[in-house]
């Protein structure tokens, strides 16, 4: 049964945004002002090309479609809240609710852990199984969701403001805005890369946010790879994420250089234990299992 769960997900994403346009379609068309031509079509086109980007990123998993299906999920979930606070009177109850409902469903589909390991398993190569770390609680507390909104801002303000005739005001937020959406979709999607990845010789720490380089540690001297117990004296890389971590315990130590969070610096040193915070610490152990790596 998890297999073919595991199987029908990316369908169940595919196809819950291929009917976001009927499901949402009424409800954003009626909060759009007729009167405002211009900026009308603009903002028509804007929610089509997001809606055409979501779909390419979802027929065609990378992790780059990860960091847009985040991004956008929400947002029409938040786009759709808003047009039925202004318009939902006017287009009616049912249409109201099969709007929230899709755009809900598609916003869930799209932060479950299992989208994640398939979407960015998309770029993974030959024998390699990528596993995404859950991001610090620190970011998701605030400056993810923030930087998220921020983001689409800066790059629907200025063709939005030219559209409704304030020419000078529009390039200043194109001029702004799209190096700031830069810097921000840069740093989301940072965020999506770092993993623990399987491979054939063991297993890799891949996280720019604990370790300055990927770190290997060879399956045979993992000692055991097991849920890192209340008290355990491993060296803590899960960068303040919130969840079960796993521990690997090695029988000889690994030389890494630890990034100092806040700061430029890192510290250079050598463990013989490690602890992170995969999104699906079941599954890395059962993976690790079959891959001839002792579990505990």
């Amino acid at each position: 049964m998890p297999g073919r769960a595991a199987s029908a997900l990316p369908w169940a994403v595919r196809a819950t945004w291929a009917v976001l346009p009927f499901a949402a379609g009424p409800v954003l068309a009626a909060a759009l002002d007729p009167r405002a031509e211009t900026l009308r079509a603009t903002a028509s086109a804007g929610l089509w090309l997001g809606w055409a980007v979501v779909v390419v990123a979802v027929l065609v998993p990378h992790p780059l479609g990860l960091t847009t299906l985040r991004l956008l999920a929400p947002a029409s979930l938040a786009a759709t809240a808003v047009a039925v606070a202004t318009a939902g009177s006017d287009v009616g109850g049912v249409p109201s609710a099969l709007g929230l409902g899709a755009t809900t469903v598609a916003s869930a589909l799209a932060v479950l852990p299992e989208t994640g390991t398939w979407l960015v398993n998309g770029g993974a190569y030959g024998g390699e199984r990528r596993h995404l770390l859950r991001p610090p609680l620190a970011l998701l507390a605030g400056p993810i969701p923030v930087a998220g909104g921020l983001l689409l801002v800066a790059l629907a303000s200025g063709p939005l403001l030219l559209a409704a005739g304030r020419t000078v005001t529009g390039v200043l937020a194109l001029a702004a805005g799209l190096p700031l959406a830069l810097v921000l979709g840069r740093a989301l999607h940072a965020l999506t890369q770092r993993w623990a990845v399987l491979v054939p010789a063991g297993l890799v720490i891949k996280d720019h946010l604990a370790v300055v380089d990927p770190v290997l540690l060879r399956r045979v001297d993992i000692e055991v790879l097991r849920p890192a117990p209340p008290r355990t004296d491993a060296l803590d890389l899960t960068a303040g994420a919130p969840g079960l971590a796993l521990e690997a315990r090695l029988l000889e130590a690994v030389p890494l250089a630890r990034v100092v969070l806040g700061t430029r610096r890192s510290e250079p040193g050598r463990s013989a234990a490690l602890r992170f915070t995969p999104t699906r610490p079941g599954t890395v152990l059962a993976e690790a299992r079959a891959r001839r790596i002792r579990v505990g």
